[in-house]
């Protein structure tokens, strides 16, 4: 009996017990919050818990809007991608009526653009080829052969004169930092062109994109002074290199609109067929 004695424990030092969390072995550094919820548990002030939801949503439209308008799709309201304008602004800060390497161009532009040496030389060929605001020297390579360009370090460019007539004006342009502060950029341009109509445009954003196609240089010019004229017109796209288009769907180039377009390709003999006109973007 006596054994059976000792072995009873008091009814009291069972309840102090259960309200007492158990800890197993190789949890002790584990502290248990009762009461609070888990996104409430202020434990650590200094700590502060974001839900994952929310983080998606700020971050996925930061970077959608940034894509949009820093990246891949030109400003109607001088027609220029971001790349594009900078390459035009430094071209201009570089401009003493010669020539400059396309290599030093580049380097220059690195200041205001912060996406590598590749994307400013492609995008500076694709303006040069167009042969509207960029006076080329060397090889530039060919639009109807597919060939590429040469080296930067072997091809040159300045502003041609219909670009410096159209694109700079220092007293109505609005500037901005660089990316990294220590420069300031143009927001636009103030193109008294039509530019973005003369030389397309084509991008995929996030959630967007954009194609334009290129009009005839003349008409443009004719249908300009129409609007200032307040007078009604006609316009349908127009390719440098020619070639040959339906526009009876254009729509005023409307969501929706289609543009059917086609080689002038003649034979030459039986073995050989000439491509004359093609068009290019």
């Amino acid at each position: 009996m006596k054994d059976e004695e000792d072995n009873i424990i008091p009814e009291d030092d069972n309840l102090e017990n259960q309200d007492q969390p158990q800890k197993e072995e190789g949890f002790e550094d584990i502290h248990v919050s009762t009461g609070h919820h888990f996104y409430e548990n202020n434990e650590n002030p200094e700590d502060t818990i974001t839900k994952v939801t929310g983080m998606y949503k700020d971050w996925f439209l930061d970077y959608a809007s940034y894509v949009i308008l820093e990246r891949a799709v030109p400003a109607i309201e001088d027609g220029f991608k971001p790349v594009q304008r900078r390459i035009m602004h430094s071209m201009k800060e570089l401009d003493d009526g010669r020539y400059n390497k396309v290599a030093n161009i580049i380097g220059h532009t690195m200041q205001y653009h912060p996406h590598g040496d590749a994307s400013i030389g492609d995008a500076m060929v694709n303006i040069g080829q167009k042969d509207l605001l960029i006076d080329c020297q060397g090889n530039w390579g060919n639009i109807l052969t597919g060939d590429g360009a040469a080296a930067p370090r072997y091809i040159e460019a300045r502003i041609s004169k219909f670009g410096h007539d159209v694109l700079f004006s220092p007293k109505v342009t609005q500037w901005q930092l660089s990316y990294d502060g220590r420069k300031n950029e143009p927001i636009h341009l103030p193109v008294k062109f039509p530019l973005l109509l003369a030389q397309g445009g084509e991008g995929i954003a996030v959630g967007l994109s954009t194609k334009i196609l290129p009009h005839n240089f003349n008409e443009l010019i004719d249908a300009s002074i129409k609007i200032l004229k307040g007078k009604p017109f006609t316009l349908f796209p127009d390719f440098p290199t020619a070639g040959i288009a339906d526009v009876s769907n254009y729509n005023d180039g409307m969501r929706g609109s289609r543009v059917r377009v086609r080689a002038r390709i003649a034979p030459l003999d039986k073995n050989t067929l000439v491509i004359t006109q093609i068009i290019f973007i």
